[in-house]
């Protein structure tokens, strides 16, 4: 296969995988603390005396997007939104995740887990209890949670040490390998939830652009195959 050929395969595998994460977007638009999530682009061109160029492109690079998602009022007791940059850090088996789903409510033995049973942490990275008898729960936007009147605990607000270095573990779980820090600039909003920040019209557009440069490649391709087997034709005695 000649160097045309292997640059628009490379493209062609570019964009499937870029099309499989425009999917993943969609099927997330209605996904609580869902980030929206693109595929960056890299070309690597190799060049020599003597040599033909080549010029192939990578999608390997994932980004995140961080836009703020619209907050829907549940008025659920353990219903938590974020305004600011800031995330909520539960405890997995796998280690300490962050996300911004805030969809919480307290287990049978009273700690505060989101939908998925991972404990909630507080400011100090430990697991929040909430006493069974607590009643009139309210959360302060510094995340101070009180219930009869009295403070009980506060829920953690973190970012990620190197904000580059995060990984997305599932919809709406990231890891952070650098560690966190402690968020500043963020607030709880209680009795709300985050929706998902993915614009689906966008997503849904963008689909269809990449359908079309596929089938352009695709299209390429057959043309390039078409002219090889003539070429190896005429040279056939």
């Amino acid at each position: 296969m000649e160097n045309a050929g292997y640059a628009t395969l490379s493209r062609q595998s570019g964009l499937m995988r870029e099309m499989q994460i425009v999917a993943n977007n969609i099927a997330n638009a209605a996904t609580t603390g869902y980030r929206q999530e693109g595929l960056m682009f890299s070309e690597f061109i190799h060049s020599g005396p003597d040599q033909p160029s080549l010029s192939m492109s990578q999608a390997r690079i994932r980004n995140t997007s961080m836009t703020q998602g619209a907050l829907t009022q549940t008025n659920g007791a353990f219903d938590l939104a974020i305004e600011g940059e800031g995330f909520f850090l539960v405890e997995t088996p796998a280690g300490e995740r962050m996300t911004r789903a805030g969809n919480f409510s307290p287990n049978a033995d009273g700690d505060l887990v989101n939908m998925n049973g991972h404990r909630v942490l507080d400011t100090g990275q430990t697991p929040i209890f909430i006493p069974p008898d607590a009643t009139d729960v309210r959360v302060a936007s510094d995340g101070t949670v009180s219930a009869n009147g009295r403070p009980i605990s506060q829920v953690g607000l973190f970012l990620p040490v190197d904000p580059l270095g995060i990984s997305r573990e599932d919809g709406v779980l990231f890891s952070s390998d650098a560690g966190f820090d402690p968020a500043t600039d963020a607030s709880i909003v209680h009795g709300f939830l985050e929706d998902s920040n993915v614009n689906a019209i966008a997503q849904v557009t963008r689909m269809i652009e990449i359908q079309r440069a596929y089938e352009m490649g695709q299209s390429f391709l057959q043309a390039e195959d078409e002219r090889i087997r003539n070429a190896m034709k005429s040279l056939m005695p």
